[in-house]
């Protein structure tokens, strides 16, 4: 396009499509396929990799000192997500391997495979069919920085790299009790987890290298080398603590290779607030605008600005104001589809409440082509809401707004004066809640990838929840 003639009218439905598909990702990750591998012909390239499909596999590193349970993470890890486990034995073990031959000959000599061709070994597996169809999770490796540049300048880039730590103590009290199972290659421990079936007992084999000065050595190797591996993957690492039980320490795992890392892909926010009265919708969509530049759609006053104005919808609205009647749907949704069809909607994005209230009205909304890419239900119990709603006063005199316990007022003659909003008498507020929470079930259904928050907290640590709901991707289903 022009920049010289902007500002250009974008319909609403392209970058929605761009962000359904993820069109921005998908280029990206094929550049930066074409700039690794450089085909001489770029094109026959791009169409097997778009028919791969291979861009959202499992591409995982778990690293750790010797007893922090890696393998066993690694092992549950990839039963779970269906993927292919990558370790230097299995490395060595592959079948009609000239480099597996070659590097068990060097491992048989000297208890070491060489970095290069251990480095060779990984990009040979992961070219199998297998490794690009169902993902891959390396166990151990990479062992030094050398081998970790040396893996990622042949193109092999993990998408989340796992450091599990313990201290020392632990570890070496975890690994002189380590025994193996030599028919399943199951790990037990003499103290955690021993086997009940005395048939599993008898085979058990203690490994070469567990006492307890082996360990140590092993462990100040590991440390003198963690220190200068982590930094070759920033953004993507996280450490997780192995000191507690190893369920947990799988759950924390799983969860974080289940999320997406931030995209660089252009977004523009659709937010939709739900929640009761009370729970901090407003407040919550200004601060989003504020430090955004949203747009603020309330629905409410949307209707009162067309009423005010005198506009054709404002005539229609009237009648139903004037008899504290509730507006019908259709009239609402031309209001609100001329509202967000709007240029700095398109552009900026927008931060809708107080619509849908209920399942009809959400379908009639994303009927019209208003579909929200973040939804986010506010939570506060009822008491905390008649607490908020019920003690609010405003001053006759000066319109001032305050709150009998939050923020009261600062005189004797002031607070003689105030008077309480009718909307704000406990049994109007009762009823609002039960209304909303009689259809929330069916919302909640409906926008299945929507956010749960609690809003019974302080409104800038929700704010806080919210805004890493919007600039983070949506986190991945857990099967």
């Amino acid at each position: 396009m022009d920049a010289t003639s902007a500002p250009h009218y974008i319909p609403p439905e392209m970058p929605e499509y761009g962000e359904a598909n993820h069109i921005f990702e998908m280029m990206q990750t094929m550049l930066e396929q074409l700039l690794i591998y450089q085909p001489k012909d770029p094109i026959p390239f791009m169409i097997d990799h778009l028919q791969r499909d291979s861009d959202n596999v499992p591409k995982i590193v778990i690293l750790g000192p010797p007893a922090s349970g890696k393998t066993t993470i690694a092992m549950w890890l990839c039963k779970h997500l269906n993927s292919n486990l990558l370790t230097m034995e299995n490395l060595m073990a592959k079948e009609f391997s000239q480099l597996a031959a070659e590097a068990t000959r060097h491992y048989q000599k000297s208890k070491i495979v060489p970095s290069r061709l251990l480095v060779r070994l990984i990009q040979e597996r992961l070219n199998d069919e297998e490794c690009i169809r169902r993902g891959w999770i390396l166990d151990g490796i990479p062992e030094t920085r050398e081998q970790a540049l040396m893996i990622q300048s042949l193109g092999i880039i993990p998408r989340h790299v796992i450091v599990l730590s313990a201290p020392d103590t632990v570890l070496i009290e975890r690994n002189v009790g380590k025994r193996i199972d030599p028919q399943t290659g199951e790990i037990y421990h003499t103290t955690f987890d021993w086997p009940p079936e005395s048939e599993i007992q008898n085979r058990l084999i203690a490994p070469e290298g567990i006492s307890e000065l082996e360990t140590a050595r092993k462990l100040l190797e590991y440390h003198r080398n963690i220190v200068r591996i982590m930094p070759s993957y920033p953004k993507i690492l996280k450490v997780i603590s192995s000191d507690q039980p190893c369920v947990d320490v799988f759950y924390q795992v799983l969860t974080y290779v289940q999320t997406n890392h931030r995209s660089n892909a252009p977004f523009t926010p659709r937010v939709l607030l739900c929640g009761p009265v009370g729970s901090g919708k407003s407040l919550q969509a200004a601060l989003l605008a504020q430090k955004y530049g949203l747009v603020n759609v309330c629905c409410g006053q949307l209707l009162k600005e067309a009423v005010a104005d005198k506009s054709r919808f404002g005539e229609l609205i009237r009648p139903f104001f004037e008899k504290k009647m509730a507006v019908p749907d259709n009239i609402i949704l031309k209001v609100l589809t001329k509202r967000l069809n709007q240029q700095d909607c398109i552009q900026r994005g927008w931060v809708m409440h107080g619509y849908p209230r209920d399942l009809d009205q959400a379908h009639l909304l994303e009927s019209l082509g208003h579909k929200p890419n973040r939804v986010f239900f506010l939570n506060v119990p009822l008491d905390s809401i008649i607490e908020r709603l019920t003690l609010r006063r405003t001053d006759p005199v000066t319109g001032e707004r305050y709150h009998l316990m939050y923020k009261p007022p600062p005189t004797i003659e002031i607070q003689a004066r105030l008077l309480q909003n009718p909307k704000d008498a406990e049994e109007q507020i009762k009823l609002k809640m039960d209304l909303f929470y009689r259809n929330s079930a069916e919302l909640e259904g409906f926008y299945t990838r929507a956010i749960t928050i609690n809003g019974d907290q302080d409104p800038y640590t929700v704010f806080e929840y919210i805004e890493s709901g919007i600039i983070n991707p949506l986190p991945k289903k857990v099967p």
